[in-house]
C-alpha cells in the first residue's frame, strides 16, 4: 500500500520540469537568472543613461529663470526671447525624426554620444552668445539632443533591464526629467544665466565618460548579428556567475520573429486594422503638448512675475512639487492604472487651467486684486501637481503598450514627432496680447476636455 502511495505521488511529477518563459511577449530581459548574479551592472547603466534624462530636463527648464537676464544683458525684444525660448522644441522635433535611424545604426550607446556632443555644443553656444543668433544656433541643438534623448534613453533601459525590474527603472526616465527641470529652476535663481548654460554640461560629461564602462543593448548587438558581443553584454549585465542560457535564447527568439514580420512604413500605420491604436497613441500626445504644459513650463517664472507673486519662491515650490508627484507617479502607475489617472490628471489640469484664467481676468478688469496671486499660485501648482500624476508619464507607457509589435518602431516614431510638433505652441502661448490671457487659457481647458474622449477608447495590453 506504501509502495502505490509513494508511486501515485512520483506521477503527479512532470518527468521534465517546463522553465517559465519570463521574458514575456516582448521577448527579453526575462527575470530568470542564477541565485549568484548580481544586478548591479543593470543599476549603474541605467544611472548612466538617465543622465541624458535629466540633461534633457536641463535643456526643457533653461528659459523660465533666465529670461529676465537675457533679455537685459543682450537687449532682446520680446518676440526675440519667445524665438530663443521656443525653437527648442523645433530642434527636438529634428531629433525625433532621426533618432531611430540613428540609434539602430550607430547602437543605443552611440546614438547616446551623439545627442550628448549637440548638447555640449548647444550650452557652449549659449554661453558664449552675444546676440539673439548665437542663442537660437544653441538652443537649437541643446533641442535636438532633447529629441534624441527622449527616444533612446527609455528604449536602451527597456533593452538591457530584466523584466521584473523594467518598469521601476523605465520610470527612472520620467523622474529624472522632471529633476532636472526642477533643478534648473531652483538654481537658476541664484546663478546667472551664462553659469546656468555651463552646468547643462555637467549631465552629458557624466554621460560620455559613463558610456566607457556600460555594455552596449543586448538586443541590438543580437538585431545586427554581433554574436560574441551580444553574449558577452548580457552575462556583464545580469553577472558573471549568472546563467543567460534561456534569456539569451529568449531574445534571438524574440529578433528571429520580428525579422519575419513584414516591416511597417509610416503610412501602413493609417490601415484600419492600426487606426485605433494610432488614434489613441497620436492623440495622447496631441492633448498631452496642446495642453498648455509647454507654455507654462518654459515661462512659470514670468506668470509668477504677472501675477505679483515672487517669481524665486514660486518657481521653487513648482520645482519641487513637480518632483515629489512624478516619483509617487512611478509607484502607483501600475497599481492605480492607466485611465483613472489620466481621468484625475486632466480634471485637476481643467481646474488649473480655471484657476489661473480667472485669476488674470481678475487683475485685468481690476477686481479683487488681492486674490490675484493666490488664484495663480494654486492654479499653476495644481496644474502641474496633475499633469505631473498622469498626463506627463502615462501618455508614454500606453504609447508603449497599444501599438502591435510589428508597427512599435513606426507608430513610437509618429507619437515622438507629434508631441514635439505640439510642444511648438509654446511660441503661439506666450505671443498672445496680455489681455488675452483668458483666452489662453480657455484654450488649453478645452483641449484637456478632450482628453476623456480619447481616454475612454484606451486599452493597456
Amino acid at each position: 500500500m506504501a509502495i502505490k502511495e509513494v508511486a501515485a505521488e512520483n506521477i503527479t511529477e512532470p518527468l521534465m520540469r517546463k522553465e517559465k518563459n519570463l521574458a514575456g511577449e516582448d521577448g527579453g530581459g526575462g527575470e530568470r537568472t542564477n541565485s549568484k548574479g548580481n544586478p548591479w551592472m543593470v543599476y549603474f547603466s541605467t544611472l548612466i543613461a538617465v543622465c541624458g534624462s535629466y540633461a534633457f530636463g536641463s535643456c526643457a527648464g533653461y528659459s523660465s529663470p533666465t529670461q529676465t537676464a537675457i533679455r537685459e544683458d543682450l537687449s532682446l525684444t520680446l518676440a526675440e526671447y519667445s524665438v530663443f525660448g521656443s525653437i527648442l522644441t523645433f530642434g527636438a522635433m529634428i531629433g525625433a525624426i532621426t533618432s531611430g535611424p540613428i540609434a539602430d545604426f550607430v547602437g543605443r550607446k552611440g546614438a547616446m554620444r551623439v545627442s550628448s556632443g549637440f548638447c555640449v555644443a548647444g550650452w557652449l553656444a549659449i554661453y558664449f552668445a552675444q546676440g539673439a543668433l548665437a542663442l537660437d544656433i544653441g538652443r537649437l541643438a541643446t533641442g535636438y539632443g532633447m529629441g534624441v534623448f527622449s527616444y533612446v534613453v527609455p528604449v536602451f533601459i527597456a533593452e538591457m533591464a530584466p523584466k521584473n525590474l523594467r518598469g521601476a527603472l523605465t520610470a527612472a526616465n520620467q523622474l529624472m526629467i522632471c529633476t532636472g527641470v526642477s533643478v534648473a529652476f531652483i538654481v537658476g535663481t541664484v546663478l546667472t544665466w551664462r553659469a546656468l548654460a555651463l552646468t547643462g554640461i555637467i549631465p552629458c560629461a557624466i554621460l560620455l565618460l559613463g558610456l566607457f564602462f556600460i555594455p552596449e543593448s543586448p538586443r541590438w548587438l543580437a538585431k545586427t548579428g554581433k554574436e560574441k558581443e551580444f553574449e558577452a553584454a548580457l552575462q556583464k549585465l545580469r553577472g558573471k556567475d549568472a546563467d543567460i542560457s534561456v534569456e539569451a535564447a529568449e531574445i534571438q527568439d524574440y529578433i528571429e520573429t520580428l525579422e519575419r514580420l513584414p516591416k511597417a512604413k509610416l503610412l501602413d500605420l493609417f490601415q484600419r486594422r492600426y487606426l485605433r491604436s494610432v488614434i489613441i497613441g497620436v492623440g495622447l500626445m496631441v492633448f498631452q503638448q496642446f495642453g498648455g504644459i509647454n507654455g507654462i513650463c518654459f515661462y512659470v517664472s514670468n506668470i509668477f512675475v504677472s501675477a505679483g507673486f515672487s517669481s524665486s519662491l514660486g518657481t521653487i515650490i513648482y520645482a519641487c512639487l513637480q518632483v515629489v508627484i512624478t516619483g509617487l507617479n512611478t509607484v502607483v502607475i501600475d497599481r492605480a492604472g492607466r485611465k483613472p489617472l489620466l481621468l484625475v490628471s486632466a480634471t485637476g489640469l481643467v481646474l488649473g487651467c480655471i484657476l489661473i484664467g480667472v485669476s488674470f481676468f481678475l487683475k485685468v478688469h481690476e477686481l479683487a486684486l488681492k486674490t490675484v496671486p493666490a488664484l495663480a499660485v494654486t492654479g499653476i501648482l495644481l496644474y502641474i501637481g496633475s499633469f505631473s500624476a498622469g498626463m506627463g508619464a502615462v501618455p508614454w507607457v500606453v504609447m508603449s503598450e497599444i501599438f502591435p509589435i510589428n508597427i512599435k518602431g513606426a507608430g513610437g516614431s509618429l507619437a515622438t514627432l507629434v508631441n514635439w510638433f505640439g510642444a511648438w505652441d509654446s511660441f503661439l502661448h506666450f505671443q498672445l496680447p496680455h489681455d488675452l490671457e483668458l483666452l489662453r487659457y480657455i484654450y488649453s481647458l478645452c483641449c484637456n476636455q478632450c482628453i476623456g474622449h480619447i481616454v475612454r477608447g484606451s486599452r493597456s495590453t
